[in-house]
């Protein structure tokens, strides 16, 4: 069953996941100056942001896109990065701001898809944040002005699916087989699919394309 609505006048409440300790604690504090803002929660991690959430019920989260994954009740792995986090939070009634140090486009896409509620950037200053709290909180979408213009700049993402995956994979580096055996296919699928989308993205080689795609965000 839903929590019940807040009573008027009641705190925002809010969890913040980042693994940066200091970066994380010293956002708390100044949240903390908010008369209308509660911090119920911090997580340094995937798992540890899930069980948080489960546990406090925040209005709103404060979500880092990169952060380990951590390790479940169950023993197993947590969620990748702060994506996966939103995508399996979706519709737990907790609405999603993701932060970021990384202002590129394409993470913006990724983020709406993925249902986050807002999308800024870590170094705004705090009353362009707290604003953003408290629309996201009324129900509002906030994206930072300058990503959404950056955004409809860069276009749609032109890779595949599959030509995500292997490029994701060859970002960690190694051979063809090495990158084959991540993705579980054949050296020559990984070949052409890399070969596709070097071509889609107009640059000279592999490592080219995993530089692309990650500064606009696809990977």
């Amino acid at each position: 069953m839903p929590d019940a609505p807040a009573a008027p006048g009641a705190p925002i409440r809010i969890a913040l996941a980042d693994d940066q300790a200091l970066l994380r604690s010293g956002l708390a504090a100044l949240l903390r100056l908010e008369a209308d803002i509660e911090v119920v929660a911090e997580a340094a991690d995937g798992a540890g942001t899930l069980a948080a959430v489960a546990a406090q019920h925040p209005d709103v989260l404060l979500l880092d896109v990169q952060m380990p994954a951590g390790t479940e009740a169950d023993g197993g792995a947590g969620p990748t990065d702060g994506l996966e986090v939103a995508e399996r939070l979706r519709g737990s009634g907790t609405r999603i701001i993701v932060l970021t140090t990384f202002g590129r486009a394409g993470y913006l896409r990724r983020t709406l898809e993925a249902g986050a509620d807002g999308f800024m950037i870590k170094d705004a200053p705090v009353e362009r944040l707290v604003d953003a709290i408290r629309r996201v909180h009324q129900g509002l979408r906030v994206v930072d002005p300058e990503l959404a213009a950056q955004s409809l700049a860069a276009g749609p993402n032109p890779l595949s699916a599959k030509e995500t995956e292997v490029l994701r994979a060859c970002a960690h580096g190694g051979s063809t087989a090495d990158v084959a055996a991540r993705v579980f296919l054949s050296e020559g699928t990984v070949r052409n699919h890399v070969s596709s989308a070097i071509g889609k993205l107009g640059v000279a080689n592999r490592a080219e394309a995993v530089r692309r795609a990650t500064d606009n965000g696809w990977l």
